[in-house]
């Protein structure tokens, strides 16, 4: 007993002598930031983006920067190459041809962050991207670009880019553009009723019968602003009468459960002219001949004429 009771003593002794001791802190900290070194990509969206509009091109994956609610992975630096690229060439160039180089570094969103997969919804839908406050476009889908331009070509390939990608940064864009300088609220009343939040995606369900240029449009009259820009200009003239016509065809249907529907033709044209009188009176861009230039602009890219892989600084 007494053994027990010397040895717990000694014990305690030692610990409250260590207790008195000094904690030696070290001068420099134990913290470092994480540093990346860059790479011939890194220093090429230096001088393509970064220093001439001061975007960040994001292609690491950020888990901050991702919204946690889906399952995401990161971007192939290849892939994000060729993304890079096409975002530079069929929307920055764009922009700076139409409207200067001064309006793309006022407005233009100043990082992009590149997922590899795309975002699923439980209502079967994707996203393809989003824009946030006006300062961050976040684009999806970025590891199947390669496979693409594998097995697509031609007018296959246009539209691919376009309904997957191009379309995508342009929607996002406008939405940027509304949120500095908002659109008239008669845009809002031209289809008030036939909003739904969860817009349904089967063809079946003549939205452009209902006035509608999409059936993700129908989500809420944001989306549908923004939905009437990108289609209109990264599609040709032609593309457009073609949705005109279909929807006068889908009003048919369409009004035989409402008989007093609207043709949607003359619904989606009411909508167009408030898209183009906005972008002329608030940014002095003609939509058509900002459709002219992206249309352009694509054709080089489906031709082959742009290279999309190096990252040389000339």
């Amino acid at each position: 007993m007494k053994k027990l009771i010397y040895s717990i003593t000694i014990v305690l002794a030692a610990l409250a002598a260590s207790s008195c001791q000094r904690d030696v802190i070290e001068p420099e900290s134990v913290i470092k930031d994480s540093t990346v070194e860059m790479n011939d990509f890194d220093r090429w969206l230096e001088v393509n983006f970064l220093k001439p509009y001061n975007i960040e091109f994001k292609y690491r994956y950020a888990l901050n920067e991702s919204d946690m609610g889906y399952y995401t992975v990161p971007a192939d630096v290849n892939s994000s190459v060729i993304y890079a690229h096409l975002v530079k060439y069929l929307c920055i160039d764009t922009y700076d041809e139409i409207a200067g180089v001064t309006f793309t570094r006022s407005y233009f969103p100043k990082m992009f962050f590149l997922i590899g997969t795309w975002e699923y919804r439980n209502n079967g839908s994707i996203v393809l991207g989003t824009a946030e406050a006006g300062k961050k476009i976040m684009l999806a889908g970025v590891n199947e670009l390669p496979l693409v331009f594998q097995y697509y070509e031609g007018a296959e390939l246009d539209d691919y880019l376009n309904t997957y990608y191009i379309k995508t940064i342009h929607h996002e864009f406008t939405h940027i553009l509304n949120q500095t300088k908002a659109f008239s609220d008669s845009f809002k009343q031209i289809t008030s009723a036939t909003y739904v939040a969860d817009a349904c995606f089967d063809t079946d369900d003549y939205w452009r019968g209902r006035g509608y240029i999409t059936a993700y449009a129908q989500s809420e009259p944001r989306e549908d602003f923004a939905e009437l820009l990108s289609e209109y200009v990264t599609h040709n003239a032609a593309w457009w009468a073609d949705q005109i016509s279909a929807a006068s065809k889908e009003t048919a249907e369409v009004r035989k459960t409402d008989p007093s529907a609207q043709d949607g033709a003359t619904l989606i044209e009411s909508k167009i002219d408030i898209v183009r009188n906005y972008m002329q009176d608030s940014w002095n861009i003609d939509i058509d001949v900002l459709r002219d230039i992206i249309n352009r602009r694509m054709g080089d890219v489906v031709a082959g004429k742009v290279d999309l892989n190096t990252v040389e600084i000339l």
